[in-house]
């Protein structure tokens, strides 16, 4: 049997690749073969980039992010990660170089306490010592979880341990990081620190794909968004493009953010910007009130 290539570290990966994320015309058909969960899918990611997507349940988006990390491996077609084919490698191999948060923190956590989670991956991929700490200490300062870093982690309310289980991946530190429903079951301030958190790895050249129903979410941080149905994908836009295209939304049976509804019905028509945020219409609306004083 042929000797698998040892992987490049992370580091050597990203430098060398062109892009974050290649797929190539992936079909995935479930084992008994009456399922096309994912039909001849094509999508690129550079490095650094905010990848939203959407979609009904079933459309194919859960699908598509485990190939990203190996949990899946394409029934055709190639997935390509930091230049690295997903294919013939494991999901421990791939952890380094892309990191999933699963939509319920109940399926990955599992250590005794906050601690021994957010050392656990890091540790798992070879990080010790003074690395170690510094990654965690900076995991509990940004995600707030000085108070329940001894406790066990379902011991504490679902929003921090959502916070917990994401905290435990970015102290991997990996060079993609997918984001399965980051918002669901979270209260206002857990979902700014998890929006602040995607703008902050972005920023890092960390790149983000974060599959959501939140289209407020989106709205707010991602700068691309593709659109997901039967298992194929049917738009790849910017937020504002995709959001105002009322027969895509109408289409998936999704909902665009209600203040771009509001925006649509009230300062499109006037030949005004499709707003995104609430602070993006109220803007539009002071400066019309001033052109008018």
């Amino acid at each position: 049997m042929a000797k698998k290539t040892p992987l490049p570290s992370p580091t050597e990966a990203r430098a060398s690749a062109a892009h974050a994320i290649v797929v190539n015309d992936a079909r995935y058909v479930y084992p008994n073969g009456n399922v096309v969960a994912l039909d001849g899918v094509s999508v690129t990611v550079e490095h650094g980039e905010i990848l939203g997507i959407i979609g009904q349940n079933g459309s194919g988006k859960t699908t598509l992010t485990k190939l990203l990390n190996g949990l899946l491996k394409p029934s055709a077609g190639e997935v390509v990660v930091n230049g690295i084919s997903t294919s013939g490698r494991t999901v421990q191999e791939m952890s380094a170089h892309i990191g999933y948060v699963f939509q319920n923190p109940n399926h990955q956590l599992f250590a005794r306490t906050v601690q021994a989670e957010l050392e656990f991956g890091p540790t798992n991929i070879g990080i010790e010592g003074d690395e170690l700490a510094d990654r965690v200490a900076r995991a509990v300062e940004f995600f707030g979880l000085a108070d329940v870093i001894d406790e066990h982690p379902y011991r504490v309310s679902f929003p921090i341990r959502k916070l917990v289980g994401i905290a435990s991946i970015v102290t991997m530190e990996p060079s993609i990081l997918i984001l399965d429903e980051p918002s669901t079951g979270q209260d206002h301030q857990t979902t700014s620190i998890i929006n602040d958190l995607m703008r902050k790895l972005a920023d890092q050249g960390t790149t983000v794909v974060c599959v959501s129903h939140d289209m407020p979410l989106l709205a707010d941080v991602v700068k691309r968004v593709i659109v997901m149905k039967d298992a194929q994908i049917i738009a790849d836009a910017s937020p504002r493009e995709v959001f105002a295209d009322k027969p895509l939304m109408a289409r998936t049976n999704l909902q665009a953010p209600q203040i771009t509804d509001i925006a649509l019905q009230t300062v499109v028509p006037l030949g005004g910007p499709v707003a995104l945020t609430p602070s993006e219409l109220a803007d539009d609306l002071v400066a019309r009130l001033g052109r008018k004083g």
